[in-house]
């Protein structure tokens, strides 16, 4: 058995977290990823606000007080249950390339590579869907909601010990480009925890936003056009000619023919609950996958994190990230197979589950035929992606209306962009360029998201809003927490708290996609012969540390049939619940 920790990023001070208290309150609730953003929601809350609109002030200040995680104008998908009719909704909060991103583009100009730099970014989504989901589903206006981040920027705020941590880890990304080292460098190092960082560029293109809404007329027409100022104004010209000037692929064509979606959420159903996530441009989908072929075994009978438990999961997961790679891409320019979430496929999947652990990625499988095909090689890469981002907010209010958003794109992939205050999307690293694979880059296309929200409703009625950061992660960590639980009966809290496991069987999302086949990591409290009788099964056992801050930081608020309102934090990178 192999006992490797994750690679450790070697200049960083030891990340100890801190355990969160449990948050319960009888109206509202809401859970984040930073404690300032918690606090911008509970702002709106207590204004009178709903979900909607102290989600979005939440998200719209992580993109402030969490730039190490999350970008202004980065992506953030939405999901929204509105409880007066039931619905609940997905808003596409990823950009497509540019028109000048090809693959051609990427094979001739950077030698087959997707580098760190301007070279990868996408049109940004997160403006735009935060937007659209404070028109549709909110009440207030965007200047009222982008008050705390507005705040927070021009001001500053101080600096958070994992931010800290991580600003540390990689001050020499920062080094690479003047605009990012001006912005996030004090005095040429990194920013220590608590010393106050001001991002006063940032603050002002929140308020050239907030200027234009007063334009605008209605609350709607105000909102629209405070996101045509990003997307059409001075910020867009910005954004436009800093790519022009320094050769990024970006336009302003770009930015002005930009708009997310708006659709259903994507629905299964386990036992009682329904679990709703975003679609196939993003890694949503895999968490339905799973549980569908997770559906009518009994877990609990295996016994809490018990090797048969832990090796059932994993082993499901692997079945359905081979899947995820195979299909997943851009709906608009890939054909989604029919069935894929269908149970009569689910059940034939699961027969892949053995005794022993696969090394390499299953086979998919074939939806229409319900069996499994010849997969697209995944060439086998050692080592782990480096990548760092996203942060999550999750909210109920008094109605029972429910917010969930997973935003991201760290400010270490890219430069900061002059006169904007933040990095423009860089998501372009989660594109391939293998012509087979679905989601190779292509212009007008966009690449597949890690970052994945989800819902949980029971009986019709939202039960638990709940996602995390962690990339490949995030999916295996939000179903653990979720059986956790619904299986095993836990408290939110506690049921974020316990160890978890994550498999690396399956090409990394992000460039270059590398592949540890048959690597599983396991938090260290777990315990040794739980680790051991996973070897036995085939497993490569890498142990991490006890509270490790790449097993996800999942975050979520659950009902209580009494009303109550639980919101669960985890400690393993800082997240913070409010509750009243």
């Amino acid at each position: 058995m192999s006992l490797d920790s994750a690679v450790a990023q070697q200049s960083a001070p030891l990340h100890t977290p801190t355990h969160t208290v449990q948050a319960i309150g009888l109206r509202w609730a809401v859970a984040a990823g930073h404690a300032l953003a918690s606090e911008a929601a509970a702002r709106i809350l207590n204004a009178g606000g709903n979900a909607i609109d102290a989600g979005v002030a939440a998200g719209i200040c992580l993109g402030v007080v969490h730039p190490d995680m999350v970008s202004f104008a980065g992506v953030a998908p939405i999901l929204v249950h509105v409880a007066r009719t039931g619905e609940t909704w997905q808003v596409s909060g990823v950009g497509p390339y540019p028109r000048a991103s090809t693959a051609e583009y990427f094979q001739k100009r950077h030698g087959g590579q997707i580098p760190p730099g301007l070279a990868r970014t996408v049109v940004p989504a997160a403006p735009d869907a935060w937007c659209t989901a404070l028109e549709r589903w909110g009440t207030m206006s965007f200047a009222e909601v982008a008050a705390a981040a507005i705040e927070h920027a021009e001001h500053g705020f101080p600096i958070s010990n994992f931010s800290a941590y991580q600003m540390t880890a990689n001050a020499d990304k920062y080094r690479r480009w003047p605009t990012s080292a001006a912005l996030y460098l004090k005095d040429g190092r990194p920013y220590r925890a608590g010393e106050v960082l001001v991002q006063r560029e940032l603050g002002e293109t929140l308020r050239r936003m907030a200027a234009a809404e007063q334009a605008g007329g209605s609350r709607a027409r105000g909102i629209r056009a405070a996101r045509d100022e990003f997307y059409r104004g001075e910020t867009a010209t910005r954004i436009a000619e800093f790519h022009r000037r320094e050769g990024g692929p970006l336009t302003l064509a770009d930015l002005e023919d930009f708009g997310v979606e708006v659709a259903p959420a994507l629905r299964t159903t386990f036992g009682r609950y329904e679990v709703a996530a975003c679609g196939y441009w993003c890694q949503g989908p895999v968490l339905l996958q799973m549980l569908n072929m997770l559906e009518g075994a009994d877990l609990k009978a295996l016994g809490h994190n018990s090797a048969p438990y832990l090796h059932r999961l994993v082993e499901t997961i692997k079945i359905a990230f081979a899947d995820r790679d195979a299909y997943y891409g851009d709906p608009k320019l890939v054909k989604i197979p029919e069935g894929l979430l269908s149970k009569a496929y689910a059940a034939k999947r699961r027969q892949l589950v053995g005794e022993r652990a696969w090394i390499e990625m299953p086979p998919p499988g074939d939806p229409e035929r319900a069996g499994t095909r010849a997969g697209r090689e995944a060439v086998p890469m050692a080592g782990g992606s480096d990548a760092l981002d996203t942060s999550y907010v999750a909210v109920v209010d008094a109605e029972g209306n429910g917010f969930s958003s997973t935003p991201s794109d760290p400010n270490t992939d890219s430069p900061v962009v002059a006169g904007v205050g933040c990095v423009v999307s860089p998501r372009g690293s989660q594109g391939w360029l293998d012509p087979a694979h679905p989601s190779v880059v292509a212009p007008a296309k966009r690449p597949r998201l890690t970052p994945a929200p989800a819902m949980v409703l029971a009986d019709g009625r939202l039960l638990m809003p709940f996602g995390t950061p962690g990339g490949d992660v995030q999916q295996q960590a939000m179903l653990q927490v979720f059986l956790n639980v619904t299986v095993f009966d836990l408290p939110l809290q506690k049921a974020v708290e316990m160890p978890r496991v994550a498999s690396r069987s399956f090409p990394d999302s992000f460039w270059p996609h590398v592949m540890s086949p048959g690597k599983l990591e396991v938090e260290g409290r777990i315990p040794q012969e739980t680790r051991e009788a996973l070897a036995e099964r085939g497993h490569e056992v890498a142990i991490w540390p006890d509270w490790e801050w790449r097993a996800g930081a999942v975050c979520g608020v659950k009902v209580g049939p009494d009303g109550t309102r639980w919101a669960g934090a985890d400690p393993r990178r800082g997240a913070h619940p409010i509750a009243r």
